[in-house]
């Protein structure tokens, strides 16, 4: 173990044994938007919130811009509206500034945009079948869950070297969450089959830069009730 003159012998932050001090990404997922009302396909889209998202985006600000879960040291957001609209009533409380992530925007879906489950499968019922079961298929004319990983994956990278031992407030989608979620936790494709996030829900997840990381909250809605 090293030692500080001041301290003495440095602690782990961490009982996995990391010397140094983790980035922390809390995940916000949007508010309602008039797609999540009927269940429907909403990827590249721009759907805006509706009055409750609005409502669910300001009570998910109240949280995190009234210190509920710490600092934080910077606003990142994926670039369509009903994101961005969710981020900035947070930053507006914490008198921050909203930073367009692209790599954070939700999974392409296609040909499958604004459809339902049943019309999607209906429309395509081989494909939908298999992309159900495999990280690896796209809808046609959009992206696969495992392109979304590798996009998900390079974010992570970039934010955790941005943003050392810091707290980053990350709005985005349901899919790119789950995959953030996915890799914090270092287990496969079939969690993204059977994890649920509700809207304006809060994921806290660790990283640290000597390796390792920790998931320390998941799908809480507190705020919201």
């Amino acid at each position: 173990m090293t030692a500080d003159r001041r301290t003495g012998p440095r602690k782990s932050p961490n009982w996995q044994g990391q010397m140094e001090e983790p980035t922390r990404i809390v995940l916000l997922r949007h508010g309602q938007t008039a797609l999540s009302v009927d269940r429907r396909y909403s990827g590249r889209g721009n759907p805006e919130l509706t009055a409750l998202g609005r409502a669910q985006a300001s009570a998910a600000g109240e949280r995190i811009g009234g210190g509920g879960l710490g600092r934080i040291d910077a606003v990142l957001s994926s670039p369509l509206v009903r994101a961005m609209d969710t981020a900035t009533a947070a930053a507006e409380r914490l008198g921050a500034e909203v930073e367009v992530c692209d790599g954070l925007i939700e999974t392409d879906f296609g040909a499958w945009e604004g459809l339902t489950f049943g019309e999607a499968a209906r429309r395509d019922p081989e494909v939908h079948g298999r992309w159900l079961a495999d990280a690896d298929v796209a809808p046609p004319g959009g992206e696969s869950f495992a392109q979304v990983q590798e996009r998900i994956a390079a974010t992570r990278e970039d934010i955790v070297a941005r943003f050392p031992g810091r707290t980053v407030l990350a709005v985005s989608h349901v899919t790119p969450i789950k995959s953030m979620l996915r890799q914090a936790l270092t287990v496969g494709p079939e969690l993204l089959f059977r994890l649920h996030l509700d809207l304006a829900s809060i994921s806290v997840v660790e990283f640290f830069p000597d390796g390792g990381s920790v998931v320390r909250l998941v799908n809480d809605t507190a705020h919201l009730q």
